[in-house]
């Protein structure tokens, strides 16, 4: 018999990267818009497009540098988030090039304003400033948990983002707009949503044990404790406030839903929604019943078509146009640049540029949209199952809930679901405030997906673990 001796160490086992399947997926991400772009400039003018080149290589490096960094800096990330971000980016900006192209709306913004200008070569500024945005996140943000430290600050930042609006003239009746000089309007609301979460993490972390007591039963509910009702109380009426005083219904909505989601999530208490939803539908009636702005979003709700003469604020008008080529577009739609939808007007490429997919794809163009922001919400959801610290599991549920909620809010606005709100489709409609929040929104759940991911480092060898195998002859 002999005896050999051996020093082993035992190493951590590598987890794939799946960078390279994002690249794959990369290339389709910018090849669909593209041969949509074509097929809209086929469409209306009979021949390709002379901005389509430029366009392509613009998407695609905007899309080859972003590839690069996460390949650099976030090396685990999950595969499909910056791939999906790219698409809805790449489609959206070819929608907002359609509508730029229509005559009726060229005539119109003549007619109003004296001029016309297109909003695409915009929006894809704004795109590379929201692509930039998504590299500074993953270059100077090494752990997510760094912004747990500022918990209350980031409350104090988020409340002051909601509250600047109120100083500035409202705009089609609503105050959720500041002016800056040089740069244009900026929507407030869209990066308040990212702060906010990083609060609601920062403070559920720490008090979901006490907001998950519970002092009685009834029902089958479990109602809280009198105390603990404080902050959904505050929450409420921040919002109660924003809605009253710049008659914002979409970032009212956010922001309580957020909460009230994200305080489900932290104490798995079922009883914290139904007072969120009892309370949220509360303070929408009161203020729907004295607020003109809301009452008439209402009204174009319940019924656009009887209120369409009388309506002097076209919230009637647009919703009757948007319902009618949901309608003219049927199963497949009329084809890319072939739709009426620019009769909606000014907001036809802003919070109703849906319109403009349902009646140039159809419901399977619709379908396949809502696939694709499905997609990133449960890349989202599996991100925060992932997490290994609970900070990063509520800023995960959080951000992904946030851009589940806008898309809620402004699909369900535009299709009759809801009264319209003035916020827009994340990606896909035009405005620069939106694109870059939701590409820095994207960036901070590639990162958490990132550290969820990341292997855990070898344990260091030690001199005395030996394997001893005995052979026998």
């Amino acid at each position: 018999m002999s005896v050999v001796t051996n020093t082993t160490t035992i190493g951590a086992i590598d987890a794939p990267s799946r960078r390279n399947t994002e690249l794959a997926l990369l290339v389709f991400a910018v090849a669909i818009p593209v041969f949509a772009y074509a097929n809209v400039g086929l469409a209306m003018t009979g021949k390709l497009p002379s901005g389509m080149l430029g366009y392509g290589l613009g998407l695609g490096l905007l899309a080859a540098v972003g590839h690069l960094v996460v390949r650099k800096f976030a090396p685990y990330a999950d595969p499909l988030l910056l791939p999906l971000a790219t698409l809805l980016n790449g489609l959206g900006l070819v929608m907002i090039w359609r509508l730029d192209q229509s005559p009726r709306l060229i005539q119109r913004a003549k007619s109003a304003f004296g001029a016309f200008h297109a909003d695409a070569p915009k929006q894809m500024l704004y795109t590379a400033i929201g692509v930039a945005l998504f590299i500074g996140v993953l270059m100077l943000l090494k752990d997510h948990r760094i912004l747990q430290r500022y918990t209350y600050i980031s409350m104090a930042v988020a409340l002051f983002l909601l509250i600047l609006p109120m100083f500035f003239p409202a705009v089609n009746g609503a105050k959720i707009w500041i002016s800056v000089p040089g740069f244009g309007t900026i929507q407030p609301g869209e990066f308040a949503k990212i702060i906010i979460a990083v609060f609601f993490s920062g403070y559920l972390m720490v008090k979901r044990d006490a907001l998950a007591l519970a002092s009685r039963r009834f029902m089958g509910l479990y109602l809280p404790r009198g105390r603990d009702l404080g902050p959904i109380l505050v929450v409420w009426g921040v919002s109660i406030l924003i809605l009253v005083f710049e008659t914002d219904l979409g970032t009212s909505l956010l922001f309580f839903g957020l909460f009230v989601i994200m305080l489900y999530v932290a104490t798995e208490r079922t009883s914290w929604i139904v007072f969120g939803l009892l309370m949220s539908a509360a303070g929408a009636v009161a203020v729907a019943s004295f607020e003109p702005h809301v009452q008439s979003r209402v009204n174009a709700w319940l019924d656009p078509f009887a209120c369409y003469k009388t309506d002097k604020t076209g919230a009637c008008e647009q919703i009757g146009q948007a319902i009618m080529s949901f309608g003219s577009g049927g199963t497949l739609g009329t084809g890319l640049g072939q739709g009426n939808s620019d009769l909606i007007g000014f907001a036809a490429n802003a919070d109703f540029i849906l319109s403009t997919v349902g009646e140039e794809l159809g419901l399977a163009g619709m379908m396949a949209i809502f696939l694709i922001y499905g997609l990133i919400v449960e890349r989202g959801v599996r991100t925060a199952l992932a997490a290994r610290d609970p900070f990063g599991k509520l800023l995960a549920i959080g951000l992904s809930g946030a851009f589940a909620l806008q898309v809620f809010v402004v699909a369900g606005g535009v299709m009759g679901l809801i009264p319209l709100t003035g916020m827009t489709m994340p990606f896909l409609a035009q405005g620069g405030s939106s694109v870059i929040a939701n590409w820095a929104l994207i960036g901070i759940l590639i990162r958490i997906s990132d550290t969820a991911r990341r292997p855990a480092p070898a344990p260091a060898p030690s001199p005395d673990a030996e394997m001893t195998q005995v052979v026998r002859p």
